[in-house]
């Protein structure tokens, strides 16, 4: 008998992380074997079941998508990761694919596309839903043009990004110092670097924007 792939869903809508769950259990192929409703819960059950796929969404409280990824092939980079979004913006993709992702599903995929995608950087592939496969074409033209300006949010560190993502869940400069292992005013010089770089001068413009990026869910009610 042929041994079930171990999947681990990181997934923040309950509905949606149950229907997969339900899905994937039903196939002679997959066992679920843990699931997250945020990055950091993400990160914890990978240490503790050791996967050999992670089905990853972008928008994640408490830690985004791309950064979870880093952090799980930093640690180990045999585990497979499958991103499972909403976002279809060259941008996003290749973050996702340079952070470490093995594949980039679109959320309005088939299940049949689904499995497709999962078995595919299972078999060491990679993957990318083919309503996407333009974007990467006209992202990769654009990269090779000197004249394309540099975006605002191209200009923010990884940091800066954390912790502009945990702004807009409505958390405290204290609560991301402590969240992050760094002090309230290395939070504060950040968001004073995040408010110069993209032109937003109050903490609700910042909210607004991380939503506008997909950082936070518009439904996302704050810590």
């Amino acid at each position: 008998m042929v041994q079930k792939k171990r999947i681990i869903i990181a997934e923040d809508q309950k509905i949606l992380r149950e229907g997969l769950k339900a899905l994937l259990n039903s196939s002679e192929d997959f066992e679920v074997v843990g699931d997250a409703e945020n990055g950091l819960d993400a990160i914890r059950a990978v240490k503790m079941h050791s996967p050999d796929l992670l089905l990853l969404d972008i928008s994640m409280p408490k830690m985004n998508g791309l950064s979870v990824i880093k952090e799980i092939k930093t640690q180990n980079p045999k585990i497979k990761i499958l991103m499972l979004t909403v976002h279809e913006s060259e941008e996003y993709i290749a973050e996702a694919f340079k952070s470490g992702a093995d594949g980039y599903c679109l959320k309005d995929a088939s299940y049949s596309e689904l499995v497709m995608a999962i078995n595919s950087i299972l078999s060491d592939n990679r993957y990318i839903s083919p309503g996407i496969s333009q974007k990467i074409l006209e992202g990769y033209l654009g990269d090779r043009d000197p004249t394309k300006p540099r975006s605002s949010w191209g200009r923010l560190t990884k940091r800066e990004k954390e912790i502009l993502k945990l702004v807009g869940e409505g958390y405290k400069n204290r609560e991301i110092a402590g969240y992050l292992c760094i002090s309230p005013k290395t939070v504060e010089k950040h968001r004073s670097n995040i408010m110069r770089k993209l032109d937003l001068h109050t903490a609700s413009a910042l909210t607004a924007y991380a939503i506008e990026r997909g950082l936070v869910a518009k439904s996302f009610g704050g810590p």
